[in-house]
């Protein structure tokens, strides 16, 4: 039920998603049962292709994330996220209100012991055809420099383990490349990421370099991290307004990607865009099941408990 356009576009792109998952995979819808099924008759769907849980309430986009999340038990965001804490499902994705799905993670399967500050990413398209990842982009507008070397911790993980990048390159956001650049929180979290053994730290980048292959895992605060996706996507915005065709830019639609993972919790947690459609929910489900294949959780757990 989350999203601007669901639950039409959300059913849509599950079926689209079960077309290609393989097979011992299955997806599991969570709303109300009656529209979910009315929705699945109208694509002519079978509606026992899919196993059905009933919600009697939905958490709406602009209600307040933590009461929301308290006060509706019933909702489907809070029903997904009981369901992963038992272990019913093995991960749960929705475009639905993000700050309550932030909340029901760290109130369920809650953060990694160890683990200051969960963190989420976005893709960076690089124009020789590979991906970079940025995080934080949001949710931690505020950092502390150990908080930023953890996000190298996690960034690295998920760019080896879910990406297939081979020892990645971490780099800190920052307005010059030499040491001692920076405001105070990127020189000391320069202090500490140099002589990491963690990762594979290549230094300070500047944003001129964000889409080149200096950096495959590039670390800032949740603020500027917000900034540089938000300018990403209205740049995306304005080659289709310009009518611009070109195979590079259309890598910035965020359809191609649908969906990122909370770093740090206990569990795989897939936060989407609210304005998803069919394909966006569709490649936000496939990429679901590429992080629980990879066990990207347990993985960021021996990472901090080890």
């Amino acid at each position: 039920m989350g999203g601007d356009f669901a639950p039409k576009a959300t059913v849509k792109g599950a079926v689209l998603a079960q077309a290609e998952l393989v097979e011992g995979c299955s997806i599991v819808l969570i709303g109300d049962q009656a529209k979910i099924t009315e929705e699945l008759v109208r694509q002519h769907i079978d509606p026992k292709t899919f196993e059905i849980v009933h919600a009697t309430d939905a958490i709406g986009m602009a209600e307040h994330p933590t009461k929301a999340f308290v006060k509706k038990p019933k909702s489907s965001i809070a029903i997904g996220f009981k369901l992963l804490q038992e272990g019913l499902i093995d991960g749960f994705a929705s475009a639905g209100n993000s700050g309550s799905m932030l909340v029901g993670a760290f109130y369920t399967v809650k953060s990694i012991t160890g683990v200051i500050r969960p963190s989420i990413t976005s893709v960076l398209p690089k124009e020789n055809g590979g991906v970079g990842l940025l995080l934080d982009v949001g949710i931690n507008a505020d950092c502390k420099p150990d908080v930023l070397n953890q996000f190298a911790i996690l960034g690295s993980l998920y760019a080896e383990h879910v990406h297939g990048i081979i020892n990645p390159k971490v780099a800190l956001l920052n307005i010059g490349e030499e040491e001692g650049k920076g405001n105070l929180l990127c020189q000391a979290a320069y202090s500490l990421m140099k002589d990491s053994d963690e990762f594979n730290f290549i230094g300070n980048i500047e944003s001129r370099d964000l889409f080149g292959d200096r950096a495959d895992v590039i670390v800032c605060d949740g603020f500027t991290g917000n900034v540089v996706l938000k300018q990403a996507e209205a740049f995306y915005a304005l080659t289709k307004k310009r009518g611009i065709q070109d195979e590079y830019f259309d890598r910035f639609n965020y359809e191609n990607y649908g969906g990122t993972p909370i770093l740090g919790v206990n569990g795989t947690v897939m936060i989407g865009h609210g304005i998803s459609n069919a394909k966006a929910i569709k490649n936000m489900l496939l990429h679901t099941a590429e992080v629980i294949d990879a066990k990207l959780s347990d993985k960021i757990k021996n990472a901090f408990q080890g």
